[in-house]
């Protein structure tokens, strides 16, 4: 069965070409590892019963591959009524992504949708403008310093300012993932599709809401059974302000 059409592999590789076009000449390792440092999240709102969204899969699961970019599939469930189940989808990520809408002024939501840095949106098939942006704020300077420590179940999150930050509660958040995921879809718009599915969000997890003033360390459980990231983010759907992948 065939797992990708010609238009998933064309996204796939020209998101690759364009990223890799979008480094500047010399001293790119040294790039890279500033980016690893400060990764970009691409948050992409997506469904199995979509049937514009797997060459949006497809390009989240090429960046899950990144180390400078933390890339994460919510599965929404407002398309569960036209023939199949997501059995991925919450309704917490579709009340996410209304929230999104909701902050910046926007009537509707859809998929497949990116949001890059909590920020902005582009469509999730927009291989030009995703690379755009993920350079874009690959670029920008992070107002919070994140680090991170593991040891045994316990993971200690230290965030400090180091930059203006906009008011209101900053929030701390570790979120659980699959790392991937193959579904046989036998019904709905996608019937007959075996798809891969990368960096499935199960969990939004708040660990604690800090108020910016000074570096200040949280603890939180975490057993490391799930790859995870840590996401600062002001306030439920604002800015992200900092991220880490956990190690």
């Amino acid at each position: 069965m065939r797992r990708n059409s010609p238009l998933v592999t064309a996204l796939s590789v020209a998101l690759s070409a364009v990223l890799c076009l979008a480094l500047p000449n010399g001293g790119l390792a040294q790039q890279a590892a500033d980016r690893a440092s400060q990764p970009v999240v691409v948050e992409l709102f997506t469904s199995q019963g979509c049937s514009s969204c797997p060459p949006a899969d497809a390009v989240l699961k090429n960046l899950a591959q990144r180390p400078d970019v933390i890339a994460l599939a919510l599965h929404v469930d407002y398309w569960d009524y036209i023939g199949w189940k997501d059995f991925f989808a919450s309704p917490s990520n579709t009340d996410r992504q209304k929230g999104y809408a909701q902050v910046n002024g926007r009537r509707m939501i859809y998929t497949p949708q990116m949001i890059v840095m909590g920020q902005q949106d582009v469509s999730g098939n927009d291989v030009m403008g995703l690379a755009e942006a993920i350079s874009a704020y690959q670029a920008r300077p992070r107002p919070v310093a994140l680090a991170l420590q593991r040891q045994g179940g316990r993971l200690t999150v230290t965030v400090a300012p180091q930059g203006a930050l906009p008011q209101g509660p900053i929030a701390i958040q570790l979120v659980r993932y699959t790392a991937l995921e193959t579904v046989d879809i036998t019904r709905g718009e996608l019937a007959g599709r075996q798809i891969d599915y990368a960096n499935i969000v199960n969990d939004f997890q708040q660990v604690a809401i800090w108020d910016g003033q000074q570096t200040t360390a949280y603890t939180v459980d975490y057993d490391g059974a799930q790859p995870a990231a840590i996401l600062v983010q002001q306030g439920p759907f604002g800015p992200v302000l900092a991220a880490a992948q956990v190690e």
